[in-house]
Order: C-alpha cells, then sequence, then structure tokens
C-alpha cells in the first residue's frame, strides 16, 4: 500500500526506512520532503490522522456535513428524559494539522462520560485555505448547529464552544462573534484548552520558562502564526522580539497583555523581564494580522468581553501559552464573567490527547479530560 503516493526511488530502501523511523515526525517529514517523496505536512498529517474507530456501544456516529463544514456527530444511545446539551469541539494542531479522526478518542469520551452530544468540526486546514477560513468553518458549523439544535436532541439554549490548543483560539473567537450578533442566542458556555489567545508578547514568563519544552517550543509558536498566515518566516526572531507592534497598540493592549497581571506564583520559575525592541514598520506589515482579534482574541474590546458567556479555562504548568490562559481567565473575570478554572500542575500542552494512548497515556491528561465532564455535567 502507498497511501501517500511516494515515488518509487531506487536509492531509498528499506533500509533508509528504517534509519529514519526512529527519527521525529517532524524531521521524517524533512527528510522525504527534500528526497521529493511528499510534503513534510502532508506525511505529518498523514501519521496523526488515525482511522475512525469501530462502532460504539454507548454512542451514535454520524460523519454529515454543516452547510459544507465536515462534521462528526456523537449522540449518546442511552434514552433521555429532555433535551441534551450539546458540545462543539474545534480540534488543536497548529491550523495545519490535526482532524475528525484524530481527536475521535476525545469526543467519543466527552460524549459517553458526560451524556452530551458532541460536534465535532472538521474545519479546513491551512497553508492550503487561507487565514481566516478556519475561523469561518468553526463560526458557520457553530451557528448551523445551534440553529438545528434540537433536530440532534440538544436544547440550542445549552450549546458549548469547546477546543484545545487552536482549537481553544478559535472557541474563543467563535464566541466573541456569536454574542456579537444580534436576535441569537449565546452559547451557555465556552471551554478553553490550553488556549493561545495573543500573539503581542512571546516574553510573558510561560514562554521564557517553557520555550524548548515539547510538545510546543516557543519558536514553533511563531511558526506556525506566520505559516497560518502565510507570512515569510524570515522575520520569525522579530516578531519574537515584539517588533510587529506598534507603540500606541503597546499602550491599548498593555493593559491586557501583560505580566504584572499575571499571578506572583507563575513567576518564580527562571523569569526575567523583557526590555522593549524598536518597532518595525516592515515587520508590521507582515505580522498585523496577527493582531486581529480573531486571531488574538484576548485583545478583544470591552464591550465583547463582558457579554461572553460562563467559562471553563484549563491551563497547564510546563506549556508555553500557559499565561495567555490566566490573562484571559483575569479579564473575564475583571468582565464579570463566572470562570472555572484548572491548572494541571505536572501538565504539558496538548497532554489531553494523551490521556487513553496505551503505554504513552498520562495520568495527568485523564485527571484533566475528567475535570472538563465534570464542568459539562454541572451546567
Amino acid at each position: 500500500s502507498n497511501p501517500l503516493k511516494i515515488p518509487p526511488i531506487k536509492c531509498f530502501n528499506q533500509g533508509h526506512l528504517q534509519l529514519i523511523s526512529g527519527l521525529p515526525c517532524s524531521k521524517q517529514g524533512k527528510i522525504l520532503e527534500r528526497l521529493g517523496f511528499c510534503s513534510e505536512i502532508d506525511f505529518i498529517r498523514y501519521t496523526q490522522d488515525g482511522k475512525k474507530l469501530q462502532e460504539d456501544p454507548k454512542l451514535f456516529i454520524k460523519d454529515l456535513q454543516f452547510e459544507d463544514v465536515p462534521v462528526r456527530v456523537y449522540q449518546p444511545r442511552a434514552p433521555s428524559d429532555g433535551l441534551r446539551r450539546g458540545v462543539i469541539y474545534l480540534h488543536g494542531g497548529g491550523w495545519m494539522f490535526g482532524s475528525i479522526n484524530s481527536y475521535d478518542r476525545v469526543c467519543r469520551y466527552i460524549a459517553r462520560e458526560s451524556e452530551s452530544v458532541v460536534v465535532s468540526v472538521g474545519y479546513r486546514l491551512a497553508p492550503e485555505h487561507k487565514y481566516p477560513s478556519q475561523f469561518r468553518d468553526c463560526l458557520t458549523a457553530s451557528i448551523h448547529f445551534m440553529k438545528t439544535a434540537e433536530d440532534y436532541g440538544v436544547d440550542s439554549a445549552c450549546v458549548i464552544i469547546s477546543g484545545d490548543s487552536v482549537g481553544g483560539n478559535l472557541a474563543a473567537a467563535v464566541c466573541q462573534a456569536l454574542v456579537s450578533r444580534s436576535n441569537f442566542p449565546k452559547p451557555l458556555a465556552q471551554i478553553l484548552i490550553y488556549p493561545g489567545l495573543q500573539a503581542i508578547d512571546f516574553y510573558l514568563p510561560s514562554y521564557q520558562q517553557n520555550c524548548a519544552v515539547p510538545l510546543l517550543y516557543r519558536e514553533h509558536v511563531i511558526s506556525c502564526c506566520l505559516k497560518y498566515l502565510e507570512k515569510d518566516v524570515s522575520v520569525l526572531e522579530n516578531v519574537m522580539e515584539g517588533s510587529h507592534v506598534p507603540l500606541d497598540m503597546k499602550l491599548k493592549y498593555g493593559r491586557w497583555v501583560n505580566p504584572d497581571n499575571i499571578p506572583e506564583e507563575f513567576k518564580i520559575r527562571s523569569y526575567k523581564p523583557h526590555l522593549p525592541t524598536s518597532y518595525s514598520d516592515e515587520v508590521y506589515e507582515v505580522a498585523k494580522p496577527a493582531l486581529e482579534t480573531t486571531f488574538s482574541p484576548l485583545l478583544a474590546e470591552d464591550s465583547i468581553v463582558s457579554q461572553l458567556p460562563l467559562s471553563y479555562i484549563l491551563t497547564c504548568e510546563y506549556d508555553v501559552l500557559r499565561d495567555d490562559g490566566l490573562l484571559y481567565k483575569k479579564r473575564l473575570e475583571d468582565s464579570g464573567i463566572p470562570v472555572t478554572w484548572y491548572h494541571v500542575k505536572d501538565g504539558f500542552h496538548g497532554v489531553i490527547s494523551l490521556f487513553d494512548f496505551g503505554i504513552l497515556s498520562f495520568h495527568s491528561g485523564k485527571k484533566a479530560m475528567d475535570n472538563i465532564v465534570n464542568f459539562l455535567k454541572s451546567l
């Protein structure tokens, strides 16, 4: 079988495949791309995607289209006395990776354990599909589900928008868009699992402390942002230093994106205040879409944030994105929005995807998943 349609190359044999098999997936992809077999992105997607699991005795599972957006709907088989809650799940993967299949275990678990109807959204991926196509797909699928919720046994007033990593970014942006719509019901809640929410400051304490902690490095975050926006990654170092942010924006957004808003307990480990850097018009022109609220929801105006529903935010200690979650938590609370916060003290970015992964499973991932389920049950 040759699912990636790799052309046969005589000089590359089984021994070479065994040689690269011990390398990280991204390095394998780079080697195969240089040899002309396939693109690095296609290789990583193939290795991560997996297959749809077998039928679940407790769930009805259907692959559907919501306004041309692929979705997978998980409905509990057990009879219900009334309409259920609905959970829209937006997967992570740096806007370029991840899929309905790769999050099948996560969504099945949430649906089974919380007895909710879960909709997993297969939004289009970058770089083939330009920003903000991903946001638009997620918003389109969410609106469609909220309008047709009763067709799936769901109360339209009990819909939760959720996601992890960039899925948490998209969930936050979708929630902001939904509460901005007049004559449309707002979501019951939002669940943001180690979300990335801003592209202003890449020297927050968590970015400094965890810059080289797997599974997500600081450089990888900025590289994904630039590739998502179809921008030249040669400005990566300039963006990291903050040269893309004009002074007026630094002053405006400094109220919200500020290390002073992060509890002192999170600054103990290897943190030093970052000295301001000079602004560059050229770098700003490249990176300015990253300062839009559909990309950086933390930068939304107070008039939008104050309308958001009750929120659940999960952060991990060993994650560059930890402080994005902490800063959004403070903004929401300052606006009077109730926030349930769960901090995984021994957790790292991506840990919930490893809650049920055989010998690679992490107990902290299972605890995090159960905490999410318990929050859903409390609604």
